[in-house]
């Protein structure tokens, strides 16, 4: 059923939504937050009967086009997982410019605006965005052009005034690179909601698809965030190159050739074989054709029997293909076996949950439960080749953890236990008690002649000298820095030179793309993004991270808790599903 363009009054104002009788009210409310910011759980939608809850069927009301509904409610003032925007402009540095407060550590990273259906985009391009390499590349990046000189400086000269007034974009609406650079520079510089008109016109000059209009004609319709990230992907890998010297010597400069950014960062590599499954083939003598592929993505294929996310990876990494066998003469049918045999710094992982549907004609979605750990390990995916040289490495990153989380704890413990020594102290100085030790003392006797004690013979022990606090701490800092040092040791040498590789077979969770609704045509897309620790402008180093992350939607920006992520493994038509994984090597 097509979207119906309803309005909705609140507080004097009048927002006009697209809304999809298939999907749940809840979903509605959550368009509402998104234009009036008023959380779900507070809005009061008058409709005929009652109030519009969240498990409400949209198509019993009989909405028709035109449809206004009367919403009360008012923002929560004192949320604790929202952040909301400072009223004035925070100065840690009287000379600190907005620019300077936005690349902060300590501030909110901007939003961006809902143009229409857009959510899609806004949520590709926050986790897009959590590639820290990404932004520095971009920044340097200079399109190519095949026009004259003349109309190259025609042309520089246009693009110059543009980007000065915030619009460069404008001047570059074939080259999606340019926008994506002009976009992430503009958003880095305030912490306010950004509209990326600029990148939006370019998408749908580079891919028209993206410019398909709803049914109803109202509007742009719903697109694949998938679809977009894989767009945008497949243009960076084109277009962004980056210069790799061979070696270190005089003629480095002129033999240093260009690479992908995206080749070497983000794209991973697959040993291949396929082998017809009839026996009759082998006895003939087919045999199995090996090959390699680049892949941008993994897919987790969701079925009855997955679920968690290794299930799926796995099965996706063997497909049956039909294709005519030259020993047969005929069709048959083969199995395709794909194994890793390069890991990039940044995996992408695609949850496959929506596929055409031919009864109804439509994309329909999966709604099955697949979990997912902040850390996921890939070794078992990779060739036997790959994994000699992971293995080892893994194995130590995950040693040197423990004994570092065992220290922590330590830590903790002998702070807890040093408090409550000082709480007891403090108590019996109170009270006007003496000490533990004063008392046993009073009652010791003095020992015998000849080093015995009252007991019968036994001989008093010699003073024992413990370890001071500093000292302890001191050895288990040494123990902790020779494990590291061997780790690096453990490291091949050519994934070390390799730079955009992992060396580890290990991933760290650092965004997610979600999808709610049931509808692949219609629902709402966000992004979770982890936080990063606060950055120093002196030194550009950051911190420790606190465990947070940061919650796009749309250009609403809130912090939530690290164990948000663990409750976005879908299982209902109101829940968020993981639609799209990015992990970093771990670090």
């Amino acid at each position: 059923m097509a979207a119906i363009p309803v309005i909705v009054k609140h507080s004097g104002k009048r927002h006009n939504i697209d809304l999809d009788p298939e999907s749940p009210a809840e979903v509605f409310k959550y368009q509402l937050y998104s234009v009036t910011g008023v959380e779900p759980d507070r809005q009061k939608i008058l409709v005929k009967g009652g109030q519009l809850k969240d498990d409400t069927d949209l198509k019993t009301l009989g909405i028709k086009p035109g449809h206004t509904f009367m919403m009360m409610g008012t923002p929560r003032e004192n949320a604790a997982d929202v952040i909301a925007q400072p009223k004035e402009k925070t100065r840690f540095v009287e000379d600190m410019t907005d620019a300077e407060v936005a690349r902060s550590g300590a501030a909110i990273p901007a939003g961006l605006q809902n143009l229409g259906n857009t959510c899609y985009l806004n949520s590709t391009l926050q986790a897009l965005r959590s590639v820290p390499e990404l932004q520095e590349e971009l920044a340097k990046y200079k399109p190519s052009s095949d026009a004259g000189p003349a109309s190259n400086a025609a042309s520089s000269s246009s693009l110059a005034s543009l980007s000065a007034l915030g619009l460069g974009g404008l001047g570059s609406t074939m080259d999606l690179t340019a926008a994506l650079r002009d976009l992430y520079k503009q958003m880095s510089e305030t912490q306010e909601g950004f509209p990326p008109l600029m990148f939006l016109n370019a998408l749908r000059t580079a891919f028209p698809q993206f410019a398909q209009k709803a049914k109803n004609h109202n509007g742009y319709a719903q697109q694949d965030a998938e679809e977009a990230w894989s767009q945008i992907v497949s243009q960076l890998r084109q277009k962004l190159k980056i210069r790799v010297a061979p070696a270190s010597d005089e003629s480095a400069a002129q033999n240093s050739s260009e690479i992908s950014f995206i080749d070497k960062f983000l794209a991973g590599r697959f040993e291949t074989v396929l082998e017809c499954d009839e026996p009759l083939a082998k006895e003939l003598g087919e045999e199995p054709v090996k090959g390699e592929d680049t892949f941008l993505k993994l897919d987790c294929h969701i079925s009855s029997t997955v679920n968690h996310l290794r299930d799926g990876i796995l099965a996706g990494l063997e497909e049956k293909i039909e294709k005519a066998s030259p020993t047969l003469t005929r069709n048959a049918v083969y199995t395709k076996k794909s194994r890793i045999s390069r890991l990039p710094k940044y995996l992408t992982v695609h949850f496959v949950r929506f596929f055409w549907k031919k009864e109804a004609q439509k994309k329909a979605k999966i709604m099955r439960k697949v979990t997912f750990q902040h850390e996921l390990d890939v070794v078992e995916f990779c060739t036997e080749e790959l994994k000699a040289l992971l293995a080892p490495v893994r194995d130590k990153v995950r040693e040197i953890r423990k004994e570092e989380q065992d220290d922590e704890r330590a830590r903790k413990r002998q702070k807890r236990m040093q408090k409550l020594e000082q709480e007891r102290k403090d108590e019996e100085a109170r009270l006007g008690k003496r000490s533990t030790g004063e008392k046993s003392a009073d009652k010791k006797e003095p020992p015998k002649a000849g080093g015995e004690s009252s007991s019968g013979g036994d001989v008093e022990m010699p003073d024992v000298v413990y370890k001071t606090d500093a000292e302890v701490e001191a050895e288990r800092a040494a123990s902790i820095l020779a494990m590291k040092k061997e780790l690096v040791g453990l490291i091949d040498p050519g994934l070390t030179a390799d730079g955009g590789a992992n060396s580890s077979g290990l991933y760290e969770l650092r965004g997610v793309i979600t999808h709610q609704g049931a509808s692949a045509d219609s629902g709402h897309y966000t992004a979770y993004v982890k936080k990063e620790g606060p950055k120093d402008l002196t030194t550009g180093r950051r911190g420790e991270e606190d465990g947070n992350w940061w919650w796009f939607n749309d250009d609403k920006v809130s912090e939530v808790p690290g164990d948000k992520i663990e409750t976005l493994s879908g299982g209902g038509t109101s829940s968020r599903f993981r639609h799209l994984l990015i992990a970093s090597n771990f670090q």
